[in-house]
């Protein structure tokens, strides 16, 4: 059953607004003067940030989605074969070669930073920016892929900046959130090109996640013009890959 003008545009708004605020829950609370201690665990609360994300993007989605939609549908969480995932961590192989060249391994990596960082933050973030902000949007709410990837970008891109100092981190937080919405684009695009789900998107932002995390670079060279454009090729070279290997997704349900 399609949804009235109407209740799209108000759907929208809500789903703009949970993809806003769904990392910043227990800011929110503490602002309230109710604070949510983070879980007693290392990273617990960067972790539980993490848990209310995905818990807003869920509730949200199976509030506002027509019933007869499947929740994992409407959020981009149905697998449709390991192809696109691979040609995407593939295209981001040159990516690793320079960073093991401009840098070294390390040789202690703590493993739960490594799970937590690498795979359990994207994954969240996945869901949450590019599941309910992107294909969210077009699935359910008919809206057109190229619109549908700016805003989630953009807001992608604003919470890192702040996790960077915001205007006090001058241009280096500039410098981050221009990249990470960049991120954000391409991985909406991945999603957008297999299929209107997230796992293509996921493994390019787990790859990178993950060659940052293993590989020591000089604080100096974090954003380096040289590791940007790793980064920025790895993303370009993972949307052509798919791109010539996958037909866009079939029309929109809502």
């Amino acid at each position: 059953m399609s949804l009235s003008p109407t209740r799209r545009a108000g759907a929208s708004l809500i789903a703009l607004l949970g993809v806003a605020l769904g990392l910043n829950i227990r800011d929110i609370s503490a602002a309230m003067g109710l604070p949510l201690p983070g879980l007693p665990i290392p990273f617990g609360g960067s972790l539980l940030d993490n848990l209310l994300a995905v818990l807003v993007a869920v509730l949200l989605a199976w509030w506002l989605k027509p019933r007869a939609l499947p929740l994992a549908d409407s959020l981009g969480l149905r697998w449709h074969g390991a192809r696109g995932p691979l040609l995407v961590l593939l295209a981001t192989l040159p990516c690793w070669i320079g960073l093991a060249a401009l840098g070294h391994l390390d040789p202690a990596p703590n493993p739960l930073a490594l799970l937590m960082r690498a795979f359990t933050f994207p994954l969240a973030e996945e869901i949450l920016y590019r599941g309910l902000g992107f294909v969210f949007l077009v699935r359910v709410l008919c809206w057109p892929a190229w619109l549908a990837a700016l805003p989630q970008a953009l807001m992608f891109g604003a919470v890192h900046w702040l996790g960077a100092g915001g205007m006090e981190g001058g241009a280096t937080a500039v410098q981050i959130l221009a990249l990470i919405t960049v991120g954000g684009l391409a991985f909406a695009w991945l999603n957008h090109l297999d299929r209107l789900t997230l796992w293509s998107g996921l493994a390019l932002h787990v790859s990178l996640n993950l060659a940052w995390s293993l590989f020591i670079l000089e604080d100096a060279m974090a954003l380096d013009w040289k590791v940007t454009t790793l980064r920025l090729a790895a993303a370009a070279m993972a949307v052509l890959t798919l791109a010539c290997w996958r037909k866009p997704p079939s029309p929109r349900v809502a």
